[in-house]
C-alpha cells in the first residue's frame, strides 16, 4: 500500500465557489503554481469519471516545466474528486466549516523527491489556490 500525504487549507468561500474556482481551467490557470515564478499557461478538465484534466506547469523563464495529467475515478459536485496520475492515486475534498470551505487532498507519495518537498510543493499550490479564490 502506498504512503499517502494530506494537505489542507480553509478557503472564505462559499462551497460552490470553492469547487468552481478548483475545476474550471479558466481558474486553474490563474492558481495552480507553487510560486510566483512558475505559471500554468493552460489548463485542460472534462470532470467527469472516465474524464482527464492536463495541465502545463512550467517556469516563466522557461528553465523547466512538465505536464500534470489525469483520469478521474469519482466526480461529486461541490464534494468530493478522486483521480489517478502517474500510477498514484489521489482525492480532493471539499467540507463546510465554519462558514468557509475546508478543502483537503490526499495524494499517494512518489519515489524521485523526499515527501516533505512533496507535501511543501502540494501544500505551495493549495496556499496559492486560496489565496487566488478569497481575492476573486
Amino acid at each position: 500500500m502506498a504512503q499517502t500525504i494530506t494537505i489542507e487549507t480553509d478557503v472564505n468561500v462559499s462551497r460552490d465557489k470553492a469547487w468552481e474556482f478548483y475545476t474550471k481551467p479558466e481558474h486553474i490557470t490563474q492558481w495552480n503554481n507553487a510560486s510566483p515564478d512558475w505559471e500554468c499557461p493552460r489548463a485542460g478538465n472534462d470532470l467527469k469519471v472516465g474524464g482527464t484534466f492536463s495541465y502545463r506547469m512550467q517556469a516563466k523563464d522557461g528553465s523547466g516545466g512538465f505536464n500534470f495529467e489525469g483520469t478521474y475515478t469519482e466526480v461529486v459536485p461541490n464534494d468530493r474528486i478522486a483521480y489517478t496520475f502517474g500510477g498514484r492515486k489521489a482525492s480532493v475534498i471539499f467540507e463546510t466549516k465554519n462558514g468557509s470551505t475546508h478543502v483537503s487532498v490526499a495524494f499517494e507519495v512518489e519515489k524521485e523527491n523526499p515527501i516533505e518537498v512533496q507535501r511543501a510543493g502540494w501544500q505551495a499550490i493549495l496556499g496559492s489556490y486560496r489565496r487566488y479564490a478569497e481575492r476573486k
